[in-house]
């Protein structure tokens, strides 16, 4: 057995197969890639790894397996899950994932390739564990993936209290002990045992405060954004190829930036934190529908329209448009009066929460400080925006400062 220090659970007990895992090359290169990737831009604190964080989740998972009476093959599976459930992952985490998908069609749990083929296999095989039954419990499938992956999972059980940790921001906090005392098995789906709408909402409030605060501040959004567009570039100068960038970590991305010609300003400016500035920050209605539903080669000629009309390169131009706004974790099940519930059915918190994740939208387009007016109003122009007045007079500088701009909005 080894015994871990760790920064959020104190001492982790590493054994078995996890011990046996714990120094292959697959989990150890999560040491150095960062939790948060680009957070670290406006929380400096927020410097915590991949690794940290795995070890935290296969903890939780042993405290659950012990809650649900699972042992023997099943949880020696859902242990190795845990541990290596973020394997995956390429360069800075989330923030290039997008890329990679465009290049791979592989997403970080898509681990099927990585762990038949590397020295993790052979310690999965030593402990009669098949390779592919752990990489279908990171993927989710089956009862015993949801505990590995699903609304109620061990992952966000961990990251939710450590990224709140290491960021200081107060509002991840949850009581974990209380979700895994909870956590049930009905008619094989992962429930939330009578009693617990409460836990179901605080698991809620806490991710969507740490999105508005931490995940999606816009900053770090910024910073994301420059730095898939590097890795764009990265490629398209063949200085690396998307397989081996899927296997990078977050030194050997900034050390490609930094080599090839093509993304030098792009590394120089991630390394100076000289970040663009926001040119447009749009609600969700006053967007057309389709800029929701364009694929990347479109949003890429409207960034090159942009640049155009206001001539200026096209790398000075970033559009970032999220997703749909969405909620998966409103889909957990609780136990109401002896039948199984979707919680955003039976929680009037959770869909007021939904309301304001929709509220809280942004389309962003991002330009270098000096072009972000003439950015701006060339956006609106050829995406026919209709933004409210007042923010673009204020952007325009027709207000002369934000106490003006406030004292007319009071008006």
């Amino acid at each position: 057995m080894t015994t871990i220090k760790d920064s959020v659970h104190d001492h982790i007990e590493v054994e078995g197969v996890a011990a046996a895992l714990l120094d292959t090359p697959p989990l150890q290169r999560l040491r150095r890639i960062g939790q948060l990737g680009t957070v670290s831009f406006v929380y400096p604190s927020a410097n915590h790894s991949r690794f940290e964080h795995s070890l935290g989740v296969y903890h939780i998972a042993n405290r659950a397996l012990s809650e649900l009476g699972i042992a023997g093959p099943n949880a020696d599976r859902i242990r190795a899950a845990a541990l290596l459930h973020d394997v995956g992952h390429g360069p800075y985490s989330h923030n290039i994932e997008s890329l990679i998908h465009r290049h791979t069609g592989k997403y970080h749990d898509d681990v099927h390739d990585l762990l038949e083929t590397s020295a993790v296999a052979a310690v999965l095989e030593n402990h009669d564990i098949a390779p592919d039954a752990v990489a279908d419990l990171i993927a989710g499938d089956g009862q015993y993936g949801q505990l590995v992956s699903g609304e109620l999972d061990v992952d966000r059980m961990d990251y939710l209290v450590r990224d709140a940790h290491h960021t200081g921001v107060p509002y991840g906090t949850i009581d974990h002990e209380r979700f895994i005392r909870e956590l049930r098995f009905v008619d094989g789906r992962l429930v939330l045992a009578a009693g617990n709408v409460q836990t179901a909402e605080s698991l809620l409030v806490a991710r969507a405060l740490m999105n508005r605060a931490v995940y999606n501040h816009p900053t770090a959004r910024i910073g994301r954004s420059m730095l898939q567009q590097a890795s764009e570039r990265l490629l398209a100068a063949n200085a690396t190829d998307p397989e081996t960038l899927r296997r990078m970590d977050d030194h050997d991305l900034l050390a490609a930036l930094r080599s090839c010609p093509a993304t030098t300003d792009h590394a120089r400016r991630l390394d100076t934190r000289s970040l663009y500035k926001r040119a447009v920050w749009a609600e969700i209605d006053d967007v057309p529908d389709e800029l929701l539903e364009m694929n990347h080669e479109r949003t890429r000629a409207l960034e090159r329209e942009v640049a155009d009309a206001v001539g200026v390169d096209a790398d000075a131009v970033i559009f970032d448009v999220p997703g749909e706004p969405s909620m998966p974790e409103s889909t957990s099940r609780v136990v109401v009066n002896g039948e199984i519930r979707k919680l955003a059915g039976q929680s009037t918190l959770v869909r007021a929460l939904m309301t304001a994740h929709r509220e809280q939208w942004r389309f962003g387009v991002y330009a270098p400080e000096a072009s972000t007016d003439a950015v701006g109003r060339a956006t609106e122009r050829v995406l026919g925006l209709e933004l409210d007045a007042l923010v673009s007079d204020l952007r325009m500088g027709r207000h002369a400062t934000l106490d003006e701009f406030t004292e007319e909005v009071r008006s």
